[in-house]
């Protein structure tokens, strides 16, 4: 563990540049999703299939990547050469995967795209959770962590403000003849640029040799035993009651969000255009666009500094409240024939997502110091694993319920317009449901009680135990 109080702000970047690297790739993986359904014609069962699969997969191996990385002894230490691999992995991969041509039909893509998503997220799994395990181990200071998570999410937030506008540069006969070979060519440039982005990391995060720790063999039978110990884990992270709410609340905040964050599109278009996506033309990306930029020179800052004044569980109750006020706005903001009205609850509404991943990754490192002083383990990789499990499990999930909801208001993808029910139901679901999970999550996180204090606490008497052992 390092005892860095003071991280430097270049290395604070650095980190910050492999969480674009983190965030652009599933960014973009949304935004191209459209082709599969709109140019290539895939139906709505093999969407569902291609979302929900891989997910599973890349859930299954982020807890055995945790304990790979957790005990791998080498004089790199024990992170950065699998972000490297990871990296390169997943640049290369992701370049290939969209490399889909209409003549070799449906079913030949279907089985291609999901083989190659498969190696995806498997380049996905060796980056991330070495990658965020790093994030966890660069301070052992309460303010500093939420630092450095703020700067990383300051960074990575950009994904979200650029990934928009490849959906106009897509759909744009100026620039490419049609979607499917638009998203050839931008994939490729996205793989290359992400893969260097998700290098950096490995090359400038220092980390000390870790060959001469005492850490568990890594084998064949150990890795197989691993996934018992890695269910072990999951038991024993989950009787950590702090960290339990942490999981809980943002599976409730991150997948309420993302099961709706597609309706925005079909908002926009039928019900603020009536049907008509030129004439709609860049009003679905600037929602995505404005959201994001609001959330990086608004939200990211101001939830840093109420961190600091009013303690990181009071942040999130407070981020969490002001993001319902903005899918209320929603609900009265999307007015036909004045389609910027909606910019104005765009502030409010980003506080909801914007705060999330700030303030708990910060609250996780600070569960894992609790951790360590009830078990005497240092467990990064399992907790930012099953932290992160959580995340996408939810995130298939997430997918697979889109789906149902847009069969169950009777959303017709081949209409030129929709029944009034649907564009109700897709009006009422989109600010209705992440409300009810904002409000369990804000129930959820109420007694939550590692305060700033109690932190600190932990922290001395980890220091004293380290201290009388190396006596």
């Amino acid at each position: 563990m390092s005892h860095l109080n003071k991280v430097p702000f270049g290395q604070k970047v650095a980190f910050g540049v492999g969480m674009l690297a983190n965030q652009m790739f599933p960014a973009a993986m949304g935004i191209f999703m459209v082709v599969l359904v709109q140019d290539l014609g895939f139906p709505g069962w093999m969407w569902g299939v291609i979302f929900f699969l891989p997910r599973i997969f890349d859930s299954i191996t982020d807890p055995i990547m945790g304990f790979i990385s957790d005990n791998t002894k080498s004089k790199w230490g024990r992170r950065r050469q699998y972000v490297f691999i990871g990296a390169i992995l997943m640049g290369i991969s992701f370049s290939v995967l969209w490399q889909l041509h209409r003549e070799d039909g449906i079913d030949y893509n279907f089985i291609y795209f999901m083989i190659w998503s498969f190696i995806f997220y498997l380049g996905l799994t060796i980056f991330s959770v070495p990658y965020v395990a790093m994030g966890y181990e660069m301070s052992d200071d309460f303010h500093e962590r939420t630092n450095i998570m703020a700067v990383a999410q300051w960074i990575g937030q950009w994904a979200w403000v650029i990934a928009p506008w490849f959906w106009v540069i897509m759909y744009d006969q100026d620039w490419f003849e049609s979607a499917d070979v638009a998203t050839r060519s931008i994939a490729v440039w996205v793989g290359i640029i992400c893969m260097i982005f998700a290098m950096i990391p490995a090359i400038f995060i220092k980390s000390r040799s870790t060959i001469n720790e005492d850490y568990a063999p890594l084998n064949m039978k150990n890795i197989g035993n691993s996934f018992n110990g890695i269910i072990d884990g999951f038991k024993e992270a989950f009787k950590n009651k702090p960290f339990r709410k942490l999981c809980v609340a943002t599976f409730l905040v991150f997948n309420a969000f993302n099961t709706v964050a597609a309706f925005t599109f079909f908002i926009v278009v039928y019900y603020l255009f009536n049907g008509d996506a030129s004439a709609a033309g860049i009003w679905p990306t600037l929602f995505g666009s404005l959201g994001a930029l609001a959330t990086t020179f608004m939200v990211i800052p101001i939830v840093a500094k109420m961190s600091k004044i009013m303690g990181k569980k009071n942040a999130f109750l407070a981020s969490q409240s002001i993001s319902i006020l903005g899918y209320i706005l929603l609900w009265f903001l999307f007015i036909p024939g004045k389609p910027y009205m909606f910019i104005f609850a765009l502030p409010f509404f980003a506080f909801g997502i914007g705060s999330l991943f700030t303030l708990m990754m910060s609250m996780t490192a600070d569960v894992i110091d609790l951790d360590e002083l009830n078990t005497g383990l240092r467990r990064e990789g399992v907790f930012g694993a099953i932290y992160w499990w959580m995340v996408k499990f939810g995130f298939a999930i997430a997918g697979l319920l889109s789906g149902l909801i847009l069969s169950m208001i009777g959303f017709d993808a081949d209409a030129s317009s929709q029944s009034d029910n649907a564009i109700f139901g897709l009006r009422f679901f989109f600010s209705g449901l992440p409300i009810v999970g904002t409000l369990i999550a804000i129930l959820v996180m109420r007694k939550y009680n590692l305060t700033e204090e109690k932190t600190n606490e932990i922290r001395v008497a980890l220091e004293q135990r380290k201290v009388k052992k190396d006596k």
